[in-house]
């Protein structure tokens, strides 16, 4: 196992695995079966593809396209070059489309269909070394006379024919693939700036799938469950992280990305899917949209959530609605992605793997180190990590470590996180978390789990107006009730927060749905 890449992992799994399924996908609204064989045949006829159309080693290919197989056919498949897949959200703008390619130097670019091919046509004369633009959707680009433009089918044509000439080609390239080797830039989605690119060597990708398996196994995931992986494998290292993990493992996994809400749940009854990953917000939004739909999730048992701070509250909701036993996920993109630390089934706090990451907490504001059971800033230097080395990374997140021990006898674990240093809110000297907020407003039964928070300056004191939605059951539209309800809202913030809030309640499913990270404060003291 110390000299294992990705495409040796994918070859281990197509020996073992034979004619089990790997992946499923809708095509023409039928359920197609692709099994570990055929995975691997797809992503062999696509590497030498590439090759045929001059994709050497080190050279970097950009992936824009929604979550599907041939995104992970192109994944691996460029690896076994020896190429460096860069991976682009399919919502991305053009400008930020172009910042990606020319910052990478893409010398390819796979893309989902006529609508991503659009966007880098938009920006093609800025790049002179682009070599060809492989499209996985052809519909509506027929017409499309561009020389750069060709089919993602043509590619594995190519791969083919070279397979037929050399049979034994592509087992060599495997062989030849190195731990050391860099296979993947990740450039992360940040809310301000410029998004941050994180680097990731072959050993990087081995250890990063080690950590999610071990994750996942603990919790009693195995070979056997199907998985549904509902967050995007663009710019969010979570998809590709979870993927990878549970490829290790040996399951069922299906690429469903984000959105779509009412396929994805289409897909978890069609499939018996068993476990899940996505954000607690955006599992928050698939539990209201299955009641619409009066759609039974019995199949599923496991919820796994993350990328996002999430309360017991948020926890004991997601288990009534969806049926699972929730578990939280912690990470960074700069250490892996999610795999940082997880829970075990005791579910009270999370384990750090200490043979990957070692870790402090620190007080934010001074950076000294603080004691065992003071709250305060993680702080984490990655171990194992090659392609992005870093020494006391300071992570944002508050937290505790926790001094007693864990019924699993499992190493020291971190609470779960509370916010961060960064988004701490301070108003009129009080320091306020939107996860504090959360806790209040699940507690009250009257009002929903959507809400948004906004803070202004008004006549230089600053004012806090939370937006909530009220319960379906409870929406009356008597003005005395509505009354009654807000104060109650009111009450309880101020009692929780020691804090003056304005209330505002709001119709049901009027307030903005996130499928990602859900962002839901607005600060708006900074334009004034």
């Amino acid at each position: 196992m110390e000299n294992q890449t990705i495409p040796k992992l994918l070859r281990r799994s197509a020996e073992k695995y034979g004619d089990r399924i790997a992946l499923r996908e809708k095509d023409l609204g039928i359920w197609q079966n692709i099994t570990w064989r055929q995975y691997y045949k797809n992503v062999k006829h696509f590497s030498l593809g590439m090759i045929a159309l001059g994709l050497k080693k080190g050279d970097r290919v950009s992936i824009l396209s929604e979550n599907n197989p041939e995104w992970l056919y192109a994944d691996i498949g460029i690896q076994s070059v020896g190429g460096i897949v860069v991976g682009i959200y399919p919502t991305n703008v053009a400008s930020q489309v172009e910042y990606i390619l020319d910052h990478s130097q893409s010398k390819f670019v796979v893309v989902g269909d006529q609508e991503q091919t659009d966007k880098v046509l938009e920006v093609l004369d800025r790049f002179s070394e682009l070599k060809k633009i492989i499209v996985i959707d052809m519909k509506g680009l027929r017409k499309y006379n561009n020389p750069l433009i060709m089919n993602f089918e043509e590619v594995l044509k190519l791969g083919r024919e070279i397979d037929k000439k050399d049979p034994n080609l592509f087992e060599r390239l495997v062989d030849e693939t190195d731990p050391e080797d860099t296979a993947l830039m990740v450039y992360t989605s940040g809310t301000t700036g410029k998004p941050t690119v994180v680097g990731y060597t072959q050993k990087d990708l081995d250890t990063w799938a080690d950590l999610i398996a071990r994750n996942m196994t603990m919790v009693g995931v195995g070979k056997n469950d199907i998985f549904q992986n509902m967050v995007n494998y663009g710019m969010f290292t979570g998809g590709l992280g979870f993927h990878y993990g549970a490829e290790k493992i040996g399951m069922t996994v299906i690429p469903s990305a984000t959105g779509n809400t009412k396929r994805q749940i289409e897909m978890i009854m069609d499939f018996g899917v068993t476990a899940i990953h996505c954000t607690p917000s955006y599992a928050m939004h698939l539990s209201e949209i299955a009641e619409e739909m009066g759609a039974s999730l019995d199949s599923l048992r496991t919820g796994i959530f993350g990328a996002e701070p999430w309360s017991e509250s948020v926890r004991q909701t997601l288990e009534k609605r969806l049926g699972v036993t929730a578990y939280d996920s912690y990470g960074l993109s700069e250490l892996f992605g999610p795999g940082v630390a997880f829970e075990c089934p005791e579910r009270d706090g999370l384990h750090i793997w200490h043979d990957s990451f070692f870790v402090e907490i620190i007080d934010p504001k001074t950076g000294e180190r603080v004691s065992d059971g003071e709250r305060g800033e993680l702080v984490v230097t990655p171990l194992v990590k090659e392609a992005m080395p870093l020494l006391r990374y300071r992570t944002g997140d508050i937290t505790v470590k926790m001094e007693d021990g864990c019924l699993c006898r499992r190493g020291q674990k971190i609470a779960r996180i509370t916010g961060r240093s960064d988004d701490m809110l301070v108003i009129r000297g009080i320091n306020v978390f939107p996860s504090q907020i959360e806790h209040v407003l699940l507690k009250i039964p009257e009002v929903g789990n959507q809400f948004m928070v906004y803070i202004d300056r008004i006549n230089h004191l600053d004012e806090m107006t939370v937006e909530v939605e009220i319960n379906r059951e409870y929406f009356s539209g008597e003005l005395a009730d509505l009354a009654r309800l807000q104060k109650k809202v009111v009450k309880e913030l101020r009692d929780a927060l020691e804090l003056r809030t304005t209330v505002k309640l709001v119709e049901p499913g009027s307030l903005p749905r996130f499928e990602g990270k859900a962002k839901r404060v607005i600060d708006r003291r900074e334009a004034i």
